[in-house]
């Protein structure tokens, strides 16, 4: 019964009498109320096949136009109208010097402080935008300060015997989620700056590049034998 009443309340009272109704095959419109309903009315109910979608296919795509289109104008305003955490402004406020003015503005009867003069309005946004950079400033000295508190640069010079990640691998053979994470040892020949280092690849992994990212790297460190006496002994790849 309340969906009866949502469409004649939402549909028939706006739209008119229908002539024809394409529905799935939900038992609120197979029902006997609904089937003489529309009888009455002089509306033809036509069910859609059952595992056919195209059916009401036109009506779903515009539905999903339109919703892909409130979609990105409600993220959008959402973004430029949010306190940013690292410059405490609006987004919209840096990039124009006045925040935009919705409907829910007018609702609420707040107006927006927006200067009147041009040099006012110059001045605000020069403002801002020093704050702004002053913050973002703030922000990246804050958070290099948590980074470097906890990491610590990978030390390596050349001739380390070190492991390295097949994350970027392409010509390993098997499924991807059976291989080593890490292959090795391999010797480093050349340090490239502080964040590369080259290394000295077997014949079997010679179609890789052989430099990689200090962030790939690992030293290696040798297990005695005599610490795990059943493991089985593998060669160097």
């Amino acid at each position: 019964m309340d969906t009866a009443l949502s469409f004649w309340n939402n549909i028939i009272a706006t739209c008119g009498v229908l002539k024809i109704v394409i529905s799935h095959r939900d038992p609120e419109f197979t029902s006997e109320f609904w089937t003489n309903l529309y009888d009455i009315i002089g509306t033809k109910l036509s069910f859609s096949t059952a595992y056919h979608p195209q059916t009401g296919g036109l009506a779903k795509r515009r539905i999903q136009t339109m919703e892909d289109i409130i979609r990105r104008f409600s993220i959008r305003q959402a973004y430029n109208t949010s306190q940013n955490s690292t410059t405490g402004k609006l987004p919209s406020l840096v990039e124009k010097g006045c925040n935009p003015l919705f409907p829910v503005d007018h609702l609420k009867k707040t107006l927006l402080n927006i200067h009147s003069t041009e040099k006012d309005s110059h001045d605000m946004y020069n403002r801002e935008c020093d704050t702004a950079a002053r913050l973002i400033a703030k922000a990246k000295k804050y958070n290099k300060k948590r980074y470097d508190k906890t990491h610590k640069e990978p030390y390596f010079k050349e001739g380390d015997k070190v492991i390295v990640s097949t994350l970027n691998f392409n010509n390993l053979k098997g499924p991807k989620k059976r291989r080593d994470s890490f292959v090795g040892p391999f010797t480093i020949t050349r340090l490239i700056g502080k964040n590369a280092v080259e290394v000295r690849l077997t014949e079997k992994f010679s179609e890789e590049n052989p430099v990689f990212l200090v962030s790939l790297v690992k030293p290696y460190h040798q297990t005695g034998e005599n610490k795990f006496p059943s493991r089985n002994k593998s060669q160097t790849p």
